[in-house]
């Protein structure tokens, strides 16, 4: 399988410093970029509970429907309690029908795993109901590193209906290639929690799993044509990856190689994690940074949104290490090459979404972040 890696000197962009800026496109009217609703402490994750309004989370552990219209702001009640360490805490939001999905680190003896809780939203929105544990992380630990924990539901193609959801590593490499740990995988789901019967039946293989070799997976989008899911992930110095993780060739099973297989180099040394970037019987990632980036959040923005005509079916991606916004290009289903759309503006981008009307949402999560919109 072929992979694509981005060396930063052969990529020639004009950034312009803090303002929004398309330099590849020629549009008359120029992007505008405006915040929507209060400052927010290190938010997350968000969705879309209607066309008018989003749900937002904060890592300490709040909920917030946020109006996008007028910014009007109210905090949703009966949360669980979260491990708010490091990179732990409440962390993705995913809104399906009448249910609302919750990803976050949660309080156990021995540390904390990563778990996923279903609930509604009582008739004024103001508190969750009906809340219930479907899924909780085997091993809890005390690491406050790489929880993952983006969360989605496709509609269409083979895979509907199903919830995937992505485990970090929890900073234990081994675990990525243990498939009798939850850490380090990707899994499939019920919405319920229920196992699907057609998940992967390996042996020592955790029935939840539907794939191993992953790092720290912070984004996850739907391909607007196939229904596939597709992800991305941290690697560490260099080797951030996005993966196809449904669709053919990629069945239940499939191994993503962390860290026998790996494009990153040692925080410590600087050496290579791997001598493999590419191994018989591992999946090549779709797409590599090298330097790494540090994506989170990920969105295709839709074939029929007119905002933004000339991104129809691309990925866009945020980057928390160079604050950045980058625009994916993709040609017959796979990653071509990139460009750079949104220069610290607005600090570090950790979650992209697409309204309605083809805006472009972002989340900023620094200590005083909040959710900003891209529209022209």
């Amino acid at each position: 399988m072929m992979y694509f890696i981005k060396r930063a000197a052969l990529l020639s962009v004009a950034l312009f410093l803090g303002m929004v800026a398309y330099p590849i496109y020629a549009m008359a009217e120029q992007p505008t970029l405006s915040k929507i609703g209060p400052a927010l402490h290190h938010p997350w994750g968000m969705d879309f509970l209607n066309d008018d309004a989003i749900l937002v989370t904060e890592r300490r552990g709040n909920l917030f429907r946020i109006n996008l219209a007028n910014g009007n702001t109210h905090q949703i009640g009966n949360m669980p309690d979260v491990y708010h360490k490091r990179q732990g805490g409440l962390l993705d939001v995913l809104v399906d029908g009448e249910w609302i999905y919750l990803c976050y680190s949660a309080v156990l003896n021995g540390g904390s795993s990563t778990a996923i809780d279903r609930a509604r939203l009582d008739t004024q929105s103001r508190n969750l109901i009906n809340r219930t544990t479907i899924f909780t992380a085997n091993r809890p630990t005390h690491s406050g590193h790489h929880f993952g924990c983006r969360m989605a539901i496709s509609q269409t193609g083979q895979q509907a209906g199903y919830l995937f959801a992505s485990l970090g590593d929890r900073g234990d490499r081994n675990n990525a290639q243990d498939p009798a740990v939850h850490a380090g995988s990707m899994i499939r789901i019920h919405p319920d929690g229920r196992i699907p019967t057609d998940n992967p039946k390996f042996a020592n293989w955790l029935p939840e799993i539907w794939s191993i070799g992953h790092r720290n997976p912070q984004g996850m989008a739907i391909h607007p044509d196939t229904g596939d899911i597709w992800t991305h992930e941290h690697g560490p110095r260099g080797g951030d990856e996005i993966n196809r993780i449904t669709g053919e060739p990629y069945a239940g099973g499939t191994n993503y190689g962390w860290p026998t297989v790996s494009h990153g180099r040692e925080y410590a040394t600087g050496r290579q994690v791997s001598k493999h970037k590419s191994r018989a019987g591992y999946a090549d990632p779709k797409w590599v940074w090298d330097p790494s980036i540090a994506p989170s959040g990920m969105a295709f923005y839709p074939q029929d949104a007119s905002m933004f005509a000339d991104m129809r079916g691309q990925l866009l991606v945020g980057s928390l290490k160079f604050r950045q916004l980058w625009l994916v290009r993709l040609s017959d289903g796979t990653p071509r090459d990139e460009q750079v759309v949104m220069d610290r503006a607005i600090g570090r981008v950790r979650d992209v979404a697409i309204a309605p009307d083809g805006s472009i949402l972002l989340l900023n999560d620094e200590a005083s972040g909040g959710v900003w919109r891209i529209s022209r």
